[in-house]
């Protein structure tokens, strides 16, 4: 049984977790994507390396948030599924803004 605080730590860990992997792979091919970097520069997408770093800041977030805040247990269905709520939720938001901005 969790808390209250750390379903909300699983949620918002979950959609960090998402919000890394179009960051990353957008660094690892070098492509340029958006990041709140490039709005503070001015520009309409950053480089690949200040992807990758900003998809390592999302994981490692992520990691605090579901490990450190949390004490998350995979065997867990109630974990597992605030998890994966955050996750599908992130997910549908950055679809719907990608797709809208791009």
């Amino acid at each position: 049984m969790t808390s209250w605080l750390h379903d909300v730590a699983y949620v918002l860990g979950g959609g960090l977790l998402i919000n890394a992997i179009p960051h990353l792979v957008a660094g690892l091919m070098g492509t340029p994507f958006r990041t709140p970097f490039s709005r503070m520069a001015g520009r309409p997408h950053s480089p690949g390396p200040v992807n990758v770093l900003w998809a390592a800041l999302n994981l490692i977030l992520a990691w605090a948030l579901i490990a450190r805040v949390g004490a998350f247990d995979p065997r867990s269905a109630e974990d597992a599924l605030a998890v994966a709520a955050g996750g599908l939720l992130a997910g549908l938001h950055l679809a719907r803004r990608s797709s809208r901005v791009d």
